[in-house]
Formats: structure tokens, sequence, C-alpha cells
């Protein structure tokens, strides 16, 4: 990530180039995009660059099963095809990029800290120092902190401050979102792309990437989750007033749907995942029974395929479906968080394209249900404005939203993390400065 131009003058707002990598259980995405200060009013709050995606590149995802490396070497295979794609598409050499994580059972927890002031005015040092205090409490064995993020500020007894630089009082205190994950899924991760000789600037969980991405304003303001329905996995995000305040990931998704129709109809995975897709619904329809669809058996060489009614299908797919979004809403319901959503849920996500998903999942959640679709950023092509890439444009939205966030340690493998100085410090820094 090379950020154009010195830290001279500040009021000059800069340009640069930044490079993400979704390794997803179905595919890998990876996309270069430059940024560019914007000067319009009527940007998503708290952007304050424009996205313009100059090169992407994605591939069929290998070696990675329910968001889990398992085969490195056909893992990193994957992601030097994607990356080289958008490395050309772009016309330059990418060296370090920002990628999310699914897997290592994600878990938030909430932190409170409390630093004395003694009637100064906070600055940034302050601010970091009631930052570190609060994270350092989530530091657990075989555990990494993947976000620490400031969800509310306290000055003596008043709660609910948003920004407390600058203001006067004995007592700062934060509330704290920590969310951790597994450390070996995380490094076997990295290890793929270190042998890719690519090295890893930041993970972002994939929960938050896919809100930032799929949310709208009011959402964000008002309280929503965004449910990301992957190919291996299932994550859950809520965000209320403007804040990532939990996330959630369940190794399910549509590949589980894909693989119990090619087990209740013995066909083939290439087949069913065909089915599925053409004829898949998650909802069942009146005429159903009649209709027929055509299936070849597995290792039956014949010509003649089986005809089975439809319905047979829809059964298969809802089973899978309802089990799926009841998880999530008893996973929303056990959170403490189902006041602040309301009745607002995004569905993002490859799988969420299945028909009828939408009114399963309202049926389910008994929620007002929208399928979202990556919002603010320019130039995708049409084949990426889906919902499949809400999770990439998530981490191409992410670093504009990193400036408060802290990180205790160095993280993983010694990343330099946010806070130490790295590359993404400099960047959060710079986007501060270009104001």
């Amino acid at each position: 990530m090379s950020w154009l131009g010195g830290h001279g003058d500040a009021s000059s707002r800069r340009s640069g180039t930044l490079t993400v990598l979704d390794v997803g259980s179905s595919k890998v995405c990876c996309m270069v995009a430059k940024l560019k200060p914007s000067d319009d009013g009527k940007l998503l709050r708290g952007r304050s660059h424009r996205i313009q995606v100059i090169g992407i590149g994605h591939q069929k995802s290998q070696g990675v099963k329910s968001g889990v490396v398992i085969d490195l070497d056909r893992a990193e295979h994957a992601i030097r095809l994607s990356v080289d794609a958008a490395e050309r598409m772009a016309g330059l050499t990418v060296d370090s990029l920002i990628v999310n994580m699914t897997a290592g059972r994600l878990k938030s927890e909430a932190y409170s800290a409390t630093i004395n002031l003694g009637g100064h005015e906070a600055d940034e040092a302050d601010i970091k120092r009631v930052l570190g205090a609060g994270a350092k409490q989530a530091l657990k064995a075989e555990r990494e902190v993947i976000h620490s993020l400031p969800v509310g500020f306290s000055l003596d007894a008043e709660r609910g401050v948003r920004d407390p630089r600058g203001m006067v009082g004995d007592a700062l205190g934060v509330d704290m979102h920590v969310l951790t994950g597994d450390a070996a899924p995380m490094r076997n991760l990295e290890l793929s792309i270190n042998r890719s000789h690519l090295s890893v600037e930041r993970m972002v969980a994939t929960p938050y990437a896919s809100g930032l991405a799929a949310l709208v304003d009011d959402e964000l303001e008002m309280g929503a989750a965004c449910i990301d329905m992957g190919g291996g996995t299932t994550t859950i995000s809520v965000f209320s007033e403007g804040k990532f305040v939990h996330g959630d990931a369940i190794a399910i998704g549509g590949n589980h749907v894909t693989l119990d129709m090619a087990k209740g109809l013995s066909t083939s995975l290439d087949a069913a995942e065909r089915l599925k897709v053409m004829h898949g619904s998650a909802l069942p329809g009146s005429a159903d029974d009649r209709d027929l669809v055509s299936i070849q058996p597995i290792g039956d060489d014949g010509d003649v395929p089986l005809q089975i009614p439809r319905s047979v299908m829809t059964r298969i797919v809802r089973a899978r479906i309802d089990e799926t979004l009841e998880l999530l809403r008893d996973r929303l319901n056990k959170s403490g968080y189902g006041n602040a959503v309301g009745k607002r849920v995004v569905l993002t996500g490859g799988a969420s394209q299945l028909a009828g998903l939408p009114e399963a999942a309202r049926r389910i959640l008994g929620r007002n249900v929208r399928i979202g679709r990556p919002l603010g950023v320019a130039g995708l092509p049409e084949a990426a404005k889906g919902p499949a890439f809400s999770a990439a444009v998530g981490l191409l939205i992410y670093p504009q939203m990193a400036s408060f966030e802290s990180h205790p340690a160095k993280g993983i493998s010694g990343l330099r993390m946010t806070g130490t100085g790295g590359k993404l410090h400099r960047m959060s820094q710079w986007l501060r400065d270009s104001f």
C-alpha cells in the first residue's frame, strides 16, 4: 500500500492505492483500488475518501474449507492467481494487503476501562492509554485480538461521548468491543499469503467488513444486523450508533445446501450445485409437486436421467436453510444485541442469492430483511456488484474507519499493527491529517 506524497501540508489531500484480499471457501478475490479524497458533502458518513477499483481478480477457492486453510499449497496457488490477475489489470505490483478473517471461532466481548485525567484536556495519548487498558484484558492464550474498538467514551459521569479529544475532565472511560479469534487458523491464512511473497497489512473480521459494505448510514446509526452467507461460513455483525458492537460466525454456508442435495438426490456435487442455482428455492411453491427436475444419478452412465418433483428438492434446501437461520436467530438473541438490531436485518454474501431466502429469513428471524449489495465503491465490473463481493468491498472501506482502533500487542507473527508505526497506522494518520 503506497501512500502517495509526504506528510507535509495537512490541507493538501492525498491519494493512495490499497489492495485487499478475500480468501473464502468458494472464491478468492483480490481488489486493487485508488483512494481519492472526496470533496462533495453527500458521501456516506465517516468516509473521507472515494474508492475507485482499478484491478480485480478472482479464482475458484482451493484448499479452504469452512473459512479455514486446510491445504497450504492449493490455497497459495489460488491466492497467487487472483492477486496476479488484479495486479495485471491495475498495472502495478502489490506487496501487502488487507485480508479478512472468518474462521477461528470469532468471539465478541465487552470491556470497560477508566484512566485518570486530573482535570486536563484529553489528547491522543490519553485515548491510546485508555484503549490500551481496555484491550489488555482480552489477551488470552491461543487467542488473538482481531479488533478492539471503542463503542463509546465517558468523561467523569457523562456517557455517550463520541470523540473526547480536547474535552476536559477528571476521568476518561471507554466501553470497548473486543473481537478475538483462534491463533492457529489466522497464522495458517497468513502463511498461505506469505508463501505467495505478500505480507498481511491487517486482518479484519469478515462480519465487520461485510457490514461496512452492505449497510447504509441510517441502518448503521439506528442499529442493524448484517448476515453474510458465504460458501463455507455464515457471519453476523451488529452495528449500533455507527459502531460495530458484535460479531459472530458459524461454519455453515451455501456449500452445505449443495452437499445435502447431492446426498439426498444421490447425484454429484457439480450437478447438485447446478440444480441449486437453477431450481433451488427455500420457498415451497404451489406447482412444486407437478414440476419435474431431471437429475443424473451418480456413477450411472445411462442416458436416462431421473425425474423428480421439485418439491423433493425444496424440502432438502428448506431444512438446511431453516436450521441455519434458527441458529443465527438464537445467536443474535443470546448476544444481548437483539434490541439494538430492532427490525433491521441485511442479508449479503454469495449464498444469499438463493431464491426465497429473504422470505424464509423474515419468517424465522421475525424481522424485516433486505438483500444488501456492496455500496459506495466505483469501478466494480458488473459481475462483482452482487452480494458475493460485500466482504471484499468492505475491506476497501475499512481503513477509513480504523483511526480509533487500538492494538495492544504486536499481533500475529509480529505484524506491524495499527498504533505501532506500521503502514496502516501511517495510513489512518494520513486519513486524519488529510482533513
